[in-house]
């Protein structure tokens, strides 16, 4: 194998795949890039390999496994007396996120209690909510003033010149989704207008759930809980990129919660992965099956679907009624429906997106490998929302949809309740209409704007099927309400479709269907009948919450997921041999009478590839001159796994590792001083760590997304 030199570079062009060794095939020039070749910079602190292949290094860790850096997670666990999660789910096919904290108290028969909303101010007539929506209050003074209904009730009660000059924010979660560039610097707008940095206002969101658990667990206890005796669980989308995942981690840090020195008392969850893992806990009175296959509750084939959906119902109303939960960390009754190498799907259906991701299960522990790498995307109740705005547009005018949303925010959000509120009351055998109540101020803005009345706008607006009523309020026929879920519904049953028809796919036996979105009976029905014959189709009874109490699980059992898919190509940038009519001329550099090929992306692991809980590869290096004082090596990253070069488009470097090779004095160095460079996988985190084994020197970092 050709020799290879690690280019560091604090900035530069970013690029992708190559094989150890460096081969590469013959292709066009790489764009060129604004900043200087990492060799080319910094060439004096490269390395060469000592040897022709990497080693991989497994590890199955459980509670009682010591890592070899010295950490347990085992051991970590029990220092901390309780599993606080923070899961942001949204509003049962509702209009808005909704925070919640579950608590997983340890003990000798593990188990966790989630308690949701016991505290949470105000409500919506109506709607009834064990949720708070994710609305935030910032002061003139830009500081933190309240949350959830306390924060938009307030703000709906202020003099409305007197609101212009308050920080109002909601439905803010989407931002980390819907930001391409997304960085420490982001900035989210108020609904006066007015920027505010997203990381602000999601450290003050944080830190104030903080606040509310910490009580809430003093005052269960009966004596004082502090931050130090908690471990954390933050719970996000899995088709969220690398940097929103990491922004949420920043954001707790800045909120209180953990730091970068006790990074281990915080635990990013997947959300699906966490539905998952209480799926597998059910028990049959806990699950509403919908597909036509033999049922596991209690139903036979025989059984009509509409029975089913309102089995459904009857315990999403129950569960409405309770505010504590108790979840049992053992085996379901669903578990003996399982066998080994069994699959199953689960689609989290919440307000902005729809994850789905495929898994499969390991006896007789019952750990999970996943199959598929996360999939999904905006797919959530939201779109419902947008489609009525739409319609409004329609209506009325995009000019005064947009001018009336400035003018009277609060009026706003109280269409956005009473729409909220008969959007729940969409059913696929509903045959009466439903009324949409106007507030008075839309009507008499209406007039304002316009010259005319708002029954007027009704009938020149060749909208059929909303009529007006007397009684201040919009008649829609139950068609035009299941119109406006069409869009999404169809582009969650296609992302399914196309899902089913991976190999990894084809033998699933269990659709799990969970999040807010799932109790909707109409994306009920469009599931079971475009996939009630290809596998079992299971709702748990308390929809909503699934994903907090599964994340509570995975906080006291982090290792429960054994196997997951690389979401991306990792790799670092390095110099090979130059190999005439193999490597493209721009790349050619010449040092010291040495041709090397520079900006090559040398893999440590593929996008897509399988990769096993705490599993390390190592790669051995060499300085490439003995008089090298510093080693740096860059880190790479692609959504690709068939790009060549860290200038190819798409590659981002994430990571930095500045090894310093001084403090040998009395210490025998060998002429090929080996420097080890290992990258952990198989966590929902990944790190980096190079050592100098003549000094067992080392320096770490956490693969980074947001500054580089």
């Amino acid at each position: 194998m050709a020799d290879k030199e690690a280019g560091g570079s604090d900035s530069g062009p970013r690029g992708a795949d190559q094989k150890a060794g460096g081969s590469s095939s013959p292709r066009e020039t790489a764009p060129t890039s604004a900043y200087s070749s990492p060799a080319r910079s910094l060439g004096d602190t490269g390395i060469t390999p000592l040897s022709p292949s990497h080693i991989v290094i497994w590890w199955r860790t459980s509670e009682l496994d010591v890592k070899r850096s010295g950490e347990t997670r085992g051991s970590s666990l029990q220092k901390q007396q309780v599993v606080i999660t923070t899961c942001e789910l949204w509003l049962e096919g509702g209009t808005e996120p909704a925070f919640l904290l579950g608590l997983g108290l340890l003990q000798p028969l593990v188990w966790g209690l989630m308690w949701a909303g016991r505290r949470w101010e105000g409500g919506d007539p109506g709607v009834s909510n064990q949720k708070t929506p994710t609305t935030i209050l910032l002061t003139p003074e830009r500081k933190f003033h309240s949350f959830g209904y306390a924060a938009r009730d307030f703000y709906h009660d202020l003099d409305p010149n007197e609101a212009k000059q308050w920080l109002y924010l909601e439905k803010f979660k989407m931002k980390l989704h819907t930001t391409g560039d997304l960085t420490m610097e982001t900035d989210l707008t108020a609904a006066n207008g007015k920027k505010v940095k997203a990381l602000e206002i999601f450290a003050y969101a944080l830190q104030y759930f903080k606040e509310q658990a910490l009580k809430e667990l003093s005052d269960q206890a009966g004596s004082d809980f502090g931050n130090s005796d908690v471990r954390w669980v933050i719970t996000v989308p899995a088709i969220w990129k690398q940097p929103a995942k990491q922004f949420m981690r920043q954001a707790a840090y800045q909120a209180g919660l953990a730091s970068p020195e006790n990074s281990e008392q915080l635990i990013i969850a997947l959300e699906p992965e966490a539905a998952s893992i209480y799926c597998r806990k059910l028990r049959l009175h806990q699950m509403t099956e919908l597909s036509s296959k033999a049922a596991v509750n209690g139903y036979s084939a025989s059984d009509t679907v509409g029975a089913g959906f309102a089995q459904a119902k009857e315990h999403i109303r129950r569960n409405r009624q309770s505010r504590t939960f108790l979840v049992e960390n053992v085996i379901g009754e669903i578990w003996s429906e399982l066998e080994e190498g069994d699959k199953y799907v689960v689609v989290d259906s919440g307000g902005g997106t729809v994850d789905l991701t495929v898994h499969q299960i390991r006896l007789p522990e019952g750990h999970l490998k996943e199959l598929y790498k996360a999939t999904g995307g905006p797919y959530g109740s939201l779109g419902v929302d947008f489609e009525f705005e739409k319609l409004l547009c329609k209506i009325f005018g995009e000019d005064f949809i947009e001018q009336f949303k400035i003018k009277r925010p609060a009026a706003w959000v109280d269409l956005m309740i009473a729409f909220e509120s008969r959007k729940r009351a969409a059913a696929p055998d509903r045959t009466n209409p439903l009324n949409i109540t106007l507030p008075f101020s839309f009507i008499d803005y209406y007039k304002k704007f316009r010259g005319h009345s708002v029954e007027h706008a009704l009938r020149k607006s060749n909208v059929d099927f909303v009529k007006w009523s007397s009684q201040g309020m919009l008649r829609m026929s139950p068609d035009a309400m299941n119109a406006l879920f069409k869009p999404t519904i169809d582009s969650i049953i296609e992302h399914l479709r196309d899902l089913f028809q991976k190999p990894e796919v084809s033998t699933v036996k269990f659709l799990f269907l969970v999040g807010g979105f799932a109790e909707a009976p109409l994306l009920q029905q469009a599931v079971q009948a475009a996939f009630g014959d290809k596998c079992r189709i299971i709702i748990p009874q308390d929809v909503g919450l699934t994903i907090l109490k599964g994340a509570v699980l995975f906080g006291l059992d982090p290792a429960v997921i054994k196997v997951r898919r690389s979401p991306l190509t990792y790799g670092v940038g390095v110099l090979n041999r130059y190999v005439e009519g193999k490597h493209p001329p721009d790349k050619l550099l010449v040092k010291d009478g040495t041709r090397w090929c520079t900006d090559v992306f040398d893999k440590f692991i593929s996008a897509d590839q399988s990769v096993a809980l705490g599993e390390l590869v190592k790669r051995s290096y060499t300085p490439a001159k003995p008089s090298q004082l510093v080693i740096v090596i860059n880190v790479y990253s692609s959504e690709n796994d068939d790009v060549s070069f860290i200038t190819d488009p798409g590659v981002k470097k994430c990571g930095t590792l500045r090894l310093d090779l001084t403090g040998t004095s009395g210490v025998a160095v060998p002429a090929r001083r080996e420097i080890q460079t290992l990258m952990q996988f198989g966590d929902t985190e990944i790190k980096a760590t190079a050592v100098d084994i003549a000094t067992s020197k080392s320096v770490k970092v956490g693969i980074d997304f947001l500054n580089y």
